[in-house]
This record gives C-alpha cells, structure tokens and sequence, in this order.
C-alpha cells in the first residue's frame, strides 16, 4: 500500500505517544499496571495500527486498522479525562493533549473516508 512514515496522521499520532509516555512518567507508582499502562498501550496502538494498515493488501483492510486506530484515540481520550479528573494530569497538560487527540481522531475519520471503497 503506502510508507506509513508518509502519512500525518501517523506523525501526530507517533507525536501524541511519545507525550504521552512523558506524561505519565509523573504518575503515581501505583498506576504502573493500570492507568499508566493502559493509557500508554491506547496510545501506541494508534499509530501501530495506522502502520500495520498500510501494510495490507487493499484500501479495504487499510480502514479496517484505521478504525481500530480510531476505537483506541476514543478510548484514550477517555483516560486523558480520567487521568485529569483523578489528578494526575494538570488542567494545561491535559487541554493540550485532548485537543491533540481529537486532531488525531479527526485525520483518521478524514482518511478512512478517504480509503473506504
């Protein structure tokens, strides 16, 4: 198919991961197998998914791994509010990251309409 490397998407969201490991460096150690690890899994999910799409063989199994993209940036934006609300993400950091996130889901609605056949 195509260099996932090419795509903005993916460089957004590759991007939005390596904050996202930043960020939770702060976390509180008793998080380090649950919400450390699952919003750090949610996040390097996007743009591995993104990636492994552009590996298939067709436009159709290219959407099939940019939807699941999509179903991880939905339920990482999910642990973005939940970390904010349990504070370990400050206000600042957090309106950062969720505006970053929604750019990202919006890239990949943008590109599954796009390859959907």
């Amino acid at each position: 198919m195509q260099n996932y490397k090419d795509l903005k998407v993916w460089e957004k969201a590759h991007s939005f991961t390596l904050q996202a490991y930043e960020c939770t460096k702060v976390f509180p150690k008793e998080e380090i197998y649950s919400l450390t690890n699952q919003l750090r899994r949610a996040a390097s999910a996007i743009p591995a998914n993104i990636a492994e799409g552009c590996g298939k063989n067709s436009s159709q199994e290219f959407a099939h791994f940019l939807n699941i993209a999509l179903g991880s940036a939905n339920e990482l934006e999910y642990f973005l509010i939940l970390s904010k609300d349990l504070s370990y993400l400050k206000e600042e950091v957090f309106q950062t990251l969720f505006k970053l996130i929604n750019e990202v889901k919006g890239m990949l609605i943008a590109l599954i309409n796009k390859v959907r056949p």
